[in-house]
């Protein structure tokens, strides 16, 4: 499954902010990250985040596309229990 995320890089603390809806993107996870957006460290950051709080094997988390965009396109196992609100998590 495909999952798109708004990233906000650079934040006090890692954590799911929430789903947003954007006019062009769609339905968007929001996420915070703690890692600055420099040489893919918060790339790198986000998949380990995400696979942390989704429970998953690093490796089943995969960036598929924005590489040096806010918004990314996250592959994720068939099945895959997504956050259905806002919740606080922290690194």
């Amino acid at each position: 499954m495909l999952l798109r995320i708004k990233i906000t890089p650079n934040a006090s603390r890692s954590g799911v902010i929430g789903w947003e809806e954007d006019p062009v993107a769609g339905r968007l996870l929001k996420v915070r990250i703690q890692a600055p957006p420099i040489d893919g460290k918060a790339n790198k950051a986000l998949t380990v985040f995400l696979a942390k709080e989704l429970g998953l094997p690093k490796p089943q988390v995969t960036l598929k596309k924005g590489q040096t965009s806010r918004i990314k396109t996250i592959e994720l196992p068939d099945g895959t229990t997504l956050p259905t609100s806002s919740q606080a998590a922290s690194q």
